[in-house]
């Protein structure tokens, strides 16, 4: 089997990124004759396609990437199979999408969202995200690269370290920790929040909003937000540094910092919803907590990227849940559930680190891609 990987090729350290980057990699260390480009580089695409003759052309991305991963390829005579995540709805590309025979997707939510949105589930199947376990693995605190994390972002060793990873804190349940925590009314053990987050027009307004709601709480001294860019070799690290890995999403189609938490032995805080339904196990490696609210829209505004006309106006004829929001008394319970018991924080990290193990290591996900393909599309 030749297969040709569509992702954003060399990998940048984002999530879509490192989705391609482990299936190109476990691909090549089972044996498949593989190779990666960036689906926005039409020559090279073609170039590929002309002398590697791939028999599948895989493409990671959303349902408005359609041009660039199926569209094209399918143009030049390639098969093409997507593997796509979903952003609460899908507006545009039933016809292509429904014309294919097998549609990979992150989770059973992610399914969900494309069957509701006019897609046919009989094509449908999930492939999870791959983790890279090797890497991910859980480290002892006497760690120097863990000391150095805690002391660079200013956590003694007496504190826990609460940590959310994120474009921004917010749409990871940033929002619903800090007023979680701020309900939390004991002095010990002593804790530090610690939002890591990406450089960006957006974060930075975000950051100005969520400073103010910890402000507003009374525990401004005691939340970080630590924007930079930072490679996924640091990362393992940062998640090692942390006691505990709290992100309640507002939308999460898979969660994978929550699976690498896991993989790194930290007990995660989550959401009774969406991806986490397939990674995380309420009360064995995480506590997930209830849904208070849903995020539901009639109509949206899009554009050229999504295959419309500039500010085009979609109404919807069911509204869309596009985002949800944590019960605080849930993720306030389990936060203080897990700081006031070390033994129990060690006990689902270990229950998390076997599930990432048996459930999403990399290679196992490459396998898994290999034996859909030869079953759905009988290429072997």
């Amino acid at each position: 089997m030749k297969v040709l990987v569509l992702y954003d090729y060399p990998p940048s350290p984002g999530g879509l990124a490192t989705q391609g980057d482990l299936l190109y990699r476990g691909l090549k260390e089972i044996g498949v004759d593989v190779h990666g480009v960036n689906p926005m580089s039409m020559q090279e695409k073609e170039w590929y396609y002309r002398w590697f003759k791939p028999d599948v052309v895989v493409g990671i991305g959303y349902w408005g990437h359609t041009p660039m991963l199926i569209q094209h390829p399918m143009q030049h005579g390639m098969k093409a199979v997507p593997w796509l995540v979903a952003d609460g709805y899908i507006a545009n590309y039933q016809y292509e999408l429904n014309a294919l025979p097998l549609i990979l997707v992150t989770s059973n939510w992610v399914k969900e969202m494309y069957v509701r949105d006019g897609i046919k589930a009989d094509n449908i199947h999930v492939l999870p995200v791959g983790c890279d376990t090797d890497t991910f693995v859980p480290f002892e605190k006497d760690n120097p690269k863990v000391i150095a994390v805690r002391e660079a972002l200013g956590v003694s060793s007496d504190e826990l370290m609460i940590l959310t990873v994120g474009g921004d804190a917010a749409s990871k349940g940033g929002r619903e920790v800090m007023e979680a925590l701020a309900e939390i009314k004991q002095d010990n053990p002593k804790w530090k929040y610690i939002c890591k987050v990406w450089p960006q027009p957006r974060t930075d307004w975000q950051n100005k909003e969520d400073r103010l709601l910890a402000e507003q709480l009374g525990i401004a001294d005691r939340v970080l937000f630590a924007t930079s860019i930072i490679s996924r070799t640091f990362v393992p690290y940062l998640l090692g540094a942390s006691d505990i890995y709290a992100a309640p999403s507002r939308l999460e189609g898979f969660g994978m910092l929550q699976v690498e938490a896991g993989a790194c032995g930290k007990p995660v805080i989550g959401i009774n919803a969406m991806g986490m339904l397939d990674t995380l196990v309420h009360g064995e490696t995480a506590f997930l907590a209830g849904i208070a609210e849903k995020i539901v829209l009639n109509e949206v505004n899009l554009g050229p990227e999504s295959g419309f006309a500039a500010h085009t106006r979609v109404i919807f004829d069911v509204p869309r849940t596009v985002d949800y929001r944590a019960d605080i008394e849930d993720v306030r319970q389990g936060l203080l559930t897990l700081m006031n018991h070390p033994a129990l924080r060690k006990e689902m990290g270990a229950a998390g680190r076997k599930r990432v193990v048996d459930n999403f290591d990399y290679r196992l996900v490459a396998q898994k891609f290999v034996s859909l393909i030869n079953e759905k599309l009988d290429i072997y």
